[in-house]
This record gives C-alpha cells, structure tokens and sequence, in this order.
C-alpha cells in the first residue's frame, strides 16, 4: 500500500506547475482535469459529480489547494490500492510540471534522466511543504552518483557549496529543479560524459526509487524441461523476478520471498559449477551464477532481502532515510534547546546589565550629593573665616582633616568602581562556575550515590570480616590448644625416643656381642663340620671294617666266632633289613 505523503509529493509538483501566478489557486477546469489524469493512472474510478458538489460554492472564481486537498484526501488518496504503476504515475505529474520548471540552459543529462533525478528528489526531501531537499541528502545523492559513475569525492569541495548554499538559502535546501539544474550542469561530475552520468542516475534511481538490491544474469533450471536458461534477475526488497533479457520487456515469472523462504549453496553437479538454490512455500529455484564471487553477492543479497522480511522492515534506502530524518529531528530538537538555554542567559545578562545601571545612577547620586555638601562645607568656611579669625589654626586643622576624608572618599569611590568593573568580570567568570558547579553537582551526585553504594557494600563487607576475625579467634584458640597437645605430645615422644635409643644402644651392644658369638661358633662349627666330613668320608670308605670306637653297651654283647660284635642287637636287626631287601631286588 503506498503511502499518502509518498503521492502527495508528485502531486504537488503538478498542482504547483498548474498555479501559474504563484498565488496558491488554479481553477475548476485545470483541477478537474487533473483529478482525471490522476483517477485514470491509479485505476480508481472517476466521480466529476463529487469534484462539483464538492467546490459548487465557487463556480466563478478560482479555488484554492486548500479546499482541493480534502477533496484529493477523500476522494483520491484513500480510495487508492497497490493495482497501478507507480512509474506511470510519477510519468503522468512529471509530463504536467517539468515544462513549466526546467531550464532552458543545456543540460548534460537527458529529460528521462531528468525525471529519474525528479522522481530521486522526491524520496530524498522533507515531508515540509514546499518540497526542499536539505544538504545532507544532496550530499548523500552526489556520493551515490560519484560511486555509481567510478569517480572519486571531494568533500572540501562540497563543503565550499554547502557554505555558499547555506548564505543564500535560510532553509540550506534545494528545490527539484535546482537539483536537476545541479545534476545536469556536472557542478561535481566534471570530466565525465553523457553516456556515464547516464547510467549513474539509471543505476540510483533502480536502487533508490525500484528498491533494486542486485540485477544480473543467472542461469536458471526449468521446472518442467529441466533444462538450464540464461535469464536476467533483479532482487527486490521481497520479490525476485526474472527476465528474458535485460531489456525488461519479457517478463517470466516473479519469486515471492516470505518469511519461509531460505536460500542456501550447493554443490556442483550435472557439469554445473557455482550453484545455489531459492526454496519457497510452493517452488523450488535452481541456479547457477556465472563465478564464485557472483555466486556469493547473490547468496548475501538474498539472504539480506530475506532477513529484512522477517524482521519485517522497509527497503535498506527507506530505513536509512528514515534514520537521517530522526537524526536531523534530534539535532532540530538540540539546537532549539541551545538556543532556548542561550534566551535564557542573555536574559538574565540583561538584567545584570539593568542592575549595574542602576547601581552606577546610585554612585553618580552620591558623588553629586557629596559635591553639594563639599559646596555648603565652602560657605560655612568662609563665613566662619570672617566671624573668627581667633579659630583659624583649628579651623585649618579641621579642613585639612575634611580633605583628607574627601581624598578618602574620592578614593573610595575610584575603588567602587573599579570594583563594578571587576563585578562585571566576575560575573562573567561566575556564568562560567555556574556551569562548572552544574557540572560538579551532576559528578558529586553520581560520586555520592557511588560512595553510597560503597559505604553498604562496605558495611557489609565489614560485617563479613567481623565474622571471619571471630571465626580466626576461634580457630586460633583451636590450634593454639592443639598446638600444646603437640607439645606435651611431642615431648613425650622425645622422651620415649631417648629410651628407646637407650635400648637400642643396649640392644645394638647386645647383637654385636652376640654376633661374635655367633661367629666364633660359626667357626668352630664350620672346623667341626669339616672334620666330620672328613670322618664320614673316611667311615664310608671303611664301612664294616673298621667302625668307630664307641662306649660299649652295658647290657649283654652278642658273641660271635671272633669274640664279642661290635655291633648292638639294633644294628643287627637294620642289618638284617638291609641284607633281606638287597636279596630280594637280587631275585627279581
């Protein structure tokens, strides 16, 4: 839905180019003729009975663009809908306005490029009427068509045309013509031809007018056939429509985006290098970009665009304007408080200034009333001078001691203003204290409710080590306790660690006693040990021939052949074991 003050503007070009006399009035006829044109161009039908009805008290004379704008508001504005060309509405009041306005002098661009400024002119100006576009937004224009043609900016240049725009102009604005003029006469363009600034205005008005964000050719998969055509695209800020070429004459078909559309990379397939694909609700877009780089400014452009739906913004230029706008306001807003506050002090430097007159009027009183009695101190002088001419040393003496006190008074006086002088001065310097006490104030506040905050924290913090000291207290009786326990602990150990070194000494003197004991007895029992070796050896070698001399038994012997054994009845019996088993292993 378009907004009224968007087609009030282009309305308003024409109504003006209409009021030929500049006297704000155009008559019935010309207004009729224009609420048809406008009727006919926006598909609304048109009503000349309302027109009539409407304007039935002035059928003579002239009617002026008050009483036409209800009118155009009620019967016009508020009946419009999205179903008519914006360009061929703009086309319509730039055809009844542009003849009347523009300059004869030769331009360097051409009327369609003249329009195109037009057209940029009135989304770039104040919604105050009469339409003026302020220096910020020339400026914003001139860098954009500086870009757009590959030229560098010159910003103290345009600095110089600001200041000399802003002392001829009180406004500091341009009008549509004067654009066009400052546009077409390449004041910032020097050097470039026709042909560039051409396709400079083309390319800002497509961006800022068409809300283009990126146009450019794309390969583009068919549905059907499911084969890849070259077709030139052009990103809006919700649609993605595509072209036959870049003629725009063909149209194929329109991408809705919405909030779920996505766009996202693909890999490459089919032959088919820098893919990427625009899912929607109902289709989904197969493309291929011409490189890399391309492939990526389409992807961030679309995923740009689609962001913008969601979040459910304007155009990123409509954004920024309106940005710029509330920026000037704000700034608006600041000047006239400054110079509301600067209202204030000169009112209040009047009022010293009427206070310092007033005091200055109560001195020269003073002075003129002390110049009387210095006039009347004369006469009474002289008068006593002739009646006592006894008195005349006193008399001296006292006028002496008068014009000490009028040298004192003069002087006093001289220092009274001097001192006004310096009031003056310290009040200018008091302006200045009083700015810096406001300053001080708005400090020491902000330092107090910080003290504040740190006095309470520090309270608290104080509360914490209180508790943490008596905790320390505690826990220092606690180890100062354990720590005499260790003490006495500790003293006692001492004590049973001298005992029992005692006793290891004791015990140490012990086992080396013992250990040589121990290796005395291992001696003799090692020599022992080799002479019975020596014997057994010996024994077993004379086995039943010579046995070892041995205390006889007491009991009776046995008797043999050759006299007594020499064997007990046990041997014997062993013997006999002995022999039985040999005999029997000899037998199997």
């Amino acid at each position: 839905m378009w907004k009224s003050d968007e087609l009030l503007k282009p309305i308003w070009h024409a109504f003006s180019a209409l009021d030929v006399d500049k006297s704000g009035k155009v008559s019935k006829s010309q207004l009729k003729v224009l609420s048809y044109n406008l009727c006919t161009v926006m598909n609304i039908p048109h009503d000349p009975i309302s027109l009539e009805e409407h304007f039935k008290d002035d059928d003579r004379g002239p009617v002026s663009n008050q009483g036409y704008m209800p009118y155009l508001k009620r019967f016009i504005l508020e009946k419009a809908r999205d179903n008519f060309d914006m360009q061929e509405f703009n086309k319509m009041c730039w055809t009844l306005s542009y003849k009347k306005n523009m300059s004869s002098r030769s331009l360097l661009i051409s009327n369609e490029d003249a329009f195109k400024v037009w057209c940029i002119f009135n989304f770039l100006c104040e919604d105050a009427y009469p339409l003026v576009i302020l220096a910020e937004e020339i400026e914003y224009l001139l860098r954009k068509l500086l870009e757009a043609m590959g030229s560098s900016w010159n910003q103290d240049r345009f600095a110089e045309y600001k200041l000399q725009l802003s002392l001829q102009r009180n406004n500091g604005g341009l009008s549509a013509w004067e654009l066009i003029n400052l546009v077409g006469m390449a004041h910032f363009s020097k050097g470039m031809n026709r042909q560039t600034v051409s396709m400079g205005i083309t390319q800002v008005y497509q961006e800022l007018i068409l809300d283009v964000l990126k146009q450019g050719y794309v390969m583009k998969k068919g549905h059907k056939m499911k084969i890849w055509s070259e077709r030139w695209f052009i990103l809006r800020s919700n649609t993605l429509s595509y072209y036959l070429s870049e003629d725009l004459v063909d149209k194929r078909g329109d991408v809705v985006l919405d909030q779920n559309s996505s766009v996202e990379s693909l890999p490459d397939r089919e032959g088919k290098k820098c893919l990427f694909v625009v899912r929607c609700a109902d289709r989904i877009f197969e493309l291929c970009a011409t490189d890399k780089k391309r492939k990526q400014e389409w992807i961030q452009a679309l995923q740009t665009c689609l962001q913008q739906v969601r979040l459910g913004l304007l155009s990123p230029h409509r954004e920024a304007r309106l940005r710029r706008q509330e920026l000037r306001q704000k700034h608006t807003v600041e000047e006239e408080e400054l110079t509301e506050r600067m209202r204030q002090l000169q009112a209040t430097n009047e009022n010293k200034q009427i206070e310092l007159e007033v005091m200055r009027k109560k001195l020269e009183e003073a002075a003129a009333i002390a110049a009387m009695e210095e006039e009347r101190r004369k006469q009474t002088q002289t008068d006593l001078q002739d009646r006592y001419m006894l008195d005349m040393a006193r008399e001296k003496m006292e006028r002496e001691q008068m014009e000490q006190q009028v040298a004192q008074k003069t002087s006093e006086l001289d220092q009274y203003l001097q001192r006004v002088g310096e009031l003056e001065d310290m009040y200018k310097r008091l302006q200045d204290a009083l700015d810096q006490q406001r300053t001080a104030k708005e400090e020491e506040e902000a330092m107090r409710r910080r003290q504040a905050r740190l006095l309470a924290e520090e309270a608290g913090k104080r509360v914490e080590l209180e508790q943490l000291h008596l905790q320390q207290q505690r826990a220092m009786c606690q180890v100062q306790a354990e720590k005499q326990e260790l003490v006495e602990e500790r003293q006692a150990q001492e004590r049973a660690l001298q005992a029992a070194t005692l006793q290891l000494q004791t015990l140490e003197e012990e086992r080396q006693g013992a250990l040589e004991q121990y290796q005395e007895v291992t001696k003799k029992l090692t020599l022992a040990a080799n002479k019975t070796k020596k014997w057994k050896t010996r024994v077993a070698e004379h086995e039943g021939l010579v046995r070892l001399i041995q205390p006889g038994h007491k009991g009776p012997q046995i008797m043999t052949n050759w006299g007594p054994a020499s064997f007990t009845d046990a041997e014997l019996e062993l013997r006999k074991k002995s022999w039985q088993e040999k005999k029997n292993q000899g037998v199997h």
